[in-house]
């Protein structure tokens, strides 16, 4: 029964979801730079700032999904379901108001490589993602580094 029970409790741990963010955030500060240099080269320093938000709210707006998700995956099915809908839907209406705000605050945000970063970026982190996922049971999240096989030769050697 102690097994069991150790069973359980490490598979509340899991958070395939919390992993999955915070390589995302990973690669967004990987990317960073290059973003905020264009941002730079085409709009100046307004440019640089407004890509460097729009990274910001990109990263935070994972991060806040996985939690929404970590939190709701803990009471019922149902509450996931309505957590992943309404929560991005929610977070979706907060970066429009947010980009609305920040386009009418003045002449220091640029709102062409704000938009472009947020929506590139978006979409090119998770598509990069995809690659480091595992779509497996045994592996949920991101997918174990693969193991270097060690031929008998090799093993006998040592």
């Amino acid at each position: 029964m102690s097994g069991t029970s150790t069973l359980l409790t490490d598979l509340s741990q899991v958070t395939p979801e919390r992993d999955i963010a915070r390589d995302l955030a990973r690669r967004a500060v990987w990317v960073a730079p290059a973003f905020v240099a264009v941002g730079a080269i085409g709009w100046g320093a307004t440019g640089a700032a407004s890509a460097a938000i729009a990274l910001v709210l990109v990263v935070a707006n994972f991060l806040i999904g996985a939690a929404i998700i970590t939190r709701a995956v803990s009471i019922s099915l149902n509450a996931l379901y309505g957590a992943v809908l309404f929560g991005y839907l929610i977070r979706l209406g907060v970066l429009a108001v947010i980009a609305v705000a920040l386009k009418g605050s003045g002449d220091w945000f640029a709102a062409v490589p704000f938009a472009i970063t947020l929506l590139v970026t978006h979409l090119g982190l998770l598509t990069w993602e995809t690659r480091y996922v595992s779509a497996s049971l045994a592996f949920p999240g991101l997918a174990p580094e693969p193991v270097q096989q060690v031929t008998p030769e090799e093993n006998h050697a040592k």
